[in-house]
Order: structure tokens, then C-alpha cells, then sequence
């Protein structure tokens, strides 16, 4: 246990320790230079500059902020975490309910067949609407061609393939093969796989206001660029290094909010998204492969 918190305290894949080393190393340097200065010149005092950094509300003020930072991107990542467990369950009972409750002649079962398979298209084409990436080969295996160039073509791919269900659903309630109160019930799962894309769009299009990042930037700047003032006269060549693990806390913390307000990418700190997509595809061909009695 003791070597697996070690080894992941010392990961480098996954952490953010690679995307903020370059600022890291900067105002390191620029603590260096510092050191330099007050080396050559002692009888200038350079501790009134950096006496911002000691200030109580400075401090309170930026470590508020962080803490504020982390949340509000945690909790984007948790509502998108959210969001996709109840898109899985939803389709999990769609299809369950369209396997067992539609009453289909033994020539309409490869029509059911197809239409169930749709579910497991909408997690895909979801992701990839998410991602803003183009539907490549994704749904060959589980679309026919046709469908596919169809969808291709569509504004909105994922509301599309809800447009497709819908339809399916109407028609199997209008010629008697759907009892009204299941009717009822998959359509409020249809509705509610809208309702958990929409979520996923809400939080993808609404990032955090810009002034705000501004701000937290220009608040983590004056405290690193003040910092070596206030400890060069006390640590003498030790600044730099004092200067670069302060910078490197402050900065880690910044950009692991940046890395998880997006939750819907390809990193490591993202949502395993691929993993659910798959599992939603495992859990559509189980319920096709069942045969009611």
C-alpha cells in the first residue's frame, strides 16, 4: 500500500506537473536573478517589495480563489459524470423495454433489433458530438450505410437518432404492437436521454467567466514575482528553489481546474467516456440477445 502512494505520488502520466514546469522553471529563474542582484548589491533592501506576499488578506484573498477554482471544476466534472450515468440508464431500460414489451411479428424482429441498436449509436454519437469530432468508422457495426450517410448529413446527430427512436416508438404504438403505458414510459426515457445531452452541451458551452480567469492569473503572478523579494534576504541563494515549490503549488492547483472543466476530452483526468460507451454497447446487445418466453 505504502509503495502504491509513492509510485503515484511520483507519476508523471496524468499529472499536471509537465504542463506547468515551463512557468515553474521561469519564475525560478527569475528568483535566481533575484539572489543575483541582492548578491552584487546587498545594501539595497528588497524585502519592502515582496512584504505584499506576507499580507493576510493577499493570501486569504488568493487562496480563496484557488479553493473556489478547484470546486467549480470539480463540480462540472461530477455533472458530467452525472449526466452520462444517467444517460447508461436510461438506455439500459429503453432497451429493455423495447425488447420485452414490443410485440413484433417474426418479420419486424430485425427492425426491433435495429432500432434497439440505436441506443448504443446515441452514446457514440454523443461522444463524438462532445468532442466536436466528425463520425468516421465509429458506427460501422452497429448503423447501416445509409443511416450513417444520413446521420452524417444531420445538424445535430445524437437528436437526430432520438427523432429515429421517436418515430420507431410512434409507429409501434399506432399499430397495436405497444401497450400505452409502456409507450408512456419509453418516451419519458426517451425524453430524459435528451435531457442528459443537453446537460453534457450546458456544461461544455458554459466555461467559467474570462475576467474571473484573468484575475486568479494576475493574483498568482504578483505573489510569485514578489515572493523571492521577501525571501532572498533571509534565504539568500536558497530563493529559487523556495520560489519554484511555492510557484509549483500554486500553478498545480490552477491547472488541475483547468484540466477538469472539460470532462468530455481525451485525457487521462478526463471521463472514461470510451469505457462507457462500450458498456453501453455490451448492455444493448445483451438485451437484444434475450428471447422472451
Amino acid at each position: 500500500m505504502t509503495l502504491k502512494w509513492f509510485n503515484l505520488a511520483f507519476k508523471f502520466q496524468g499529472s499536471v506537473a509537465p504542463i506547468i514546469l515551463p512557468r515553474v522553471l521561469i519564475f525560478a529563474g527569475f528568483a535566481f536573478g533575484v539572489s543575483l542582484f541582492h548578491y552584487y548589491e546587498p545594501q539595497i533592501s528588497l524585502k519592502v517589495l515582496g512584504d505584499l506576499t506576507n499580507n493576510v488578506v493577499f493570501n486569504l484573498v488568493l487562496g480563496l480563489l484557488l479553493v473556489f477554482r478547484t470546486n467549480t471544476a470539480y463540480d462540472r466534472y461530477w455533472e458530467g459524470r452525472k449526466a452520462w450515468g444517467a444517460l447508461v440508464v436510461n438506455i439500459r431500460n429503453l432497451s429493455r423495454l423495447m425488447q420485452i414489451s414490443t410485440n413484433c411479428p417474426e418479420e419486424e424482429k430485425q427492425q426491433r433489433e435495429k432500432s434497439i441498436k440505436l441506443l448504443a449509436a446515441f452514446a457514440i454519437a454523443t461522444k463524438l458530438h462532445l468532442r466536436s469530432e466528425a463520425i468516421e468508422k465509429d458506427l460501422d457495426e452497429i448503423l447501416s450505410e445509409e443511416d450513417i450517410v444520413k446521420l452524417r448529413s444531420s445538424k445535430h446527430a445524437p437528436l437526430e437518432l432520438t427523432l429515429w427512436l421517436g418515430d420507431y416508438l410512434q409507429k409501434q404504438v399506432q399499430s397495436d404492437r405497444i401497450d400505452t403505458n409502456y409507450f408512456v414510459t419509453m418516451n419519458s426515457h426517451l425524453n430524459a436521454l435528451v435531457e442528459g445531452l443537453t446537460s453534457c452541451e450546458r456544461i461544455l458551452r458554459t466555461p467559467l467567466p474570462i475576467a474571473y480567469c484573468i484575475y486568479l492569473k494576475r493574483l498568482i503572478l504578483i505573489y510569485c514575482i514578489g515572493l523571492p523579494f521577501h525571501l532572498v534576504v533571509e534565504i539568500d541563494w536558497l530563493t529559487a528553489i523556495a520560489v519554484g515549490l511555492v510557484s509549483f503549488i500554486l500553478l498545480g492547483i490552477e491547472q488541475i481546474g483547468n484540466e477538469i472543466e472539460n470532462p468530455f476530452g481525451h485525457d487521462l483526468n478526463d471521463l472514461p467516456i470510451d469505457t462507457i460507451c462500450e458498456g453501453v454497447a455490451a448492455s444493448v446487445e445483451q438485451a437484444i440477445a434475450y428471447c422472451p418466453k
